[in-house]
């Protein structure tokens, strides 16, 4: 399916719509800007709508099973989205500003391709509407398995408030249709991509020299164990967050690395810690998912095994999950769905461990007293991670936070300086 002009389209109509697409993104460029109150008011309504209940039916269609909004809900208020634009642009960024010789004016850069992730519902509107509160014209290649969640999304956005619908196209299409990318990444003056490694190196090849490339790649999330300030409601917590994340963002516990160079402490927690897991297990909710979880971590174990990469290492098998205790202190990803890795990491040995992943570091789930937690979190910060969370909320959103280290509402707009009479 296809988004454009506000309505819902059938692949078929996709050739005539990139064939007139230029035209009418350089019709609505040459127009009035779009204002960010106008995102901000349309945004705040509809997540009225959300919050009452009055699309419920309608997200059943689209949402895996025990999986919603209320995270997200939050970020849809109008208090959040103007945090949002103080936070990354300042108070009143789009007022031209007086300079010696010239006025300085912030705007869009102009149209942004986002190429959307799918690890996690609701993103590709999230990255258009970033888009939109910059002002920008947004082009959306849909990824596999999005089930028409965001198409729908677009759709009462735009009914909510019509003045959108020239700002926002997506389009479902497979990485192979070349051509058309190639035609998309053409018109934009930025691509916005979001994913692993071949993702942005596909991205790479489809951004021209006038394109401006913005790449959120994948990063790794772990959990630091220094001690507790409640040790069941921390460890309870944790398993909550791997079991219910599946482990597959960017902020989910891959590793949990602790404060110890003694072994026989690391598999003394691995056994105090699975009983934990097993029972977030037990509320996934879905029959297939304790078999999807058993079967990823046999697997990964059995290729250890094969490749002799599993010498040292000993696994504790629960029911839907495990805990992996590795000898070694590198940060890497885990089998997930519930299969966590346990690695031993003395507060002297992390900065250097840390170091190797510099550039794919993101959320530490620290758990410590209350006595180390300054600290501990000044070191995890220095070392290059970008989030220092508690450990049950390594993936909740906060209004104003910085993704990735970078405010990327600044990343979609550019200066204009012109000079005065």
């Amino acid at each position: 399916m296809i988004f454009a002009d506000g309505k819902l389209l059938p692949d078929s109509r996709r050739k005539a719509v990139l064939d007139g697409l230029e035209a009418q993104l350089n019709a609505v460029r040459a127009g009035p800007p779009l204002e960010a109150e106008t995102v901000v008011d349309a945004v705040d309504a509809l997540g009225k709508r959300l919050e009452s209940g009055e699309f419920d039916t309608l997200l059943t269609r689209f949402l895996p099973a025990g999986v919603g909004f209320g995270d997200l809900l939050p970020l849809l208020r109008r208090e959040s989205l103007e945090a949002k634009l103080a936070a990354e642009l300042g108070p009143e960024p789009f007022i031209p500003r007086n300079c010696p010789k010239t006025k300085a004016c912030t705007l869009p850069l102009g149209v942004l391709f986002h190429i959307a992730p799918g690890n996690m519902p609701g993103l590709p509107v999230y990255t258009a509407l970033e888009g939109l509160l910059t002002g920008n014209i947004n082009l959306v290649k849909l990824p596999h398995g999005d089930k028409g969640l965001s198409l729908a999304a677009f759709q009462l956005l735009t009914e909510q408030e019509p003045r959108l619908a020239a700002y926002l196209y997506a389009f479902d299409l497979p990485s192979g249709r070349r051509a058309e990318l190639e035609t998309l990444a053409g018109l934009a003056d930025g691509l916005v991509v979001w994913g692993g490694d071949g993702a942005i190196e596909g991205a790479r090849t489809l951004a021209g020299p006038g394109c401006k490339l913005m790449e959120w790649g994948h990063r790794l999330s772990f959990a630091y164990i220094s001690g507790y300030e409640n040790k069941e409601a921390e460890l309870a917590d944790l398993a909550r967050h791997i079991i219910t994340t599946g482990q597959r963002l960017c902020s989910s516990c891959q590793v949990i690395f602790l404060d110890t160079e003694d072994r026989a402490k690391g598999e003394s927690f691995c056994r105090e810690f699975l009983p934990y897991l097993e029972r977030a297990a037990a509320s996934r909710p879905g029959p297939a998912g304790g078999a999807a979880a058993s079967l990823s971590g046999y697997t990964a174990l059995l290729e250890r095994i094969v490749d002799g990469r599993a010498a040292g290492e000993r696994s504790f098998q629960g029911k839907g999950c495990s805990v992996v205790l590795r000898p070694d202190r590198e940060l890497e990803l885990s089998p997930m769905e519930g299969n966590v890795l346990v690695k031993l990491l003395p507060q002297g040995e992390l900065m250097p461990a840390l170091r190797r992943q510099k550039g794919r570091l993101q959320t530490a789930g620290l758990v410590c007293g209350p006595q180390k937690r300054k600290a501990l979190a000044e070191l995890l910060a220095r070392a290059g991670v970008t989030r220092v969370t508690r450990a049950g909320t390594m993936s909740a959103s906060f209004p104003g936070e910085a993704h990735d280290g970078e405010y990327p509402l600044r990343r979609y707009l550019r200066v204009v300086d012109i000079e005065m009479e």
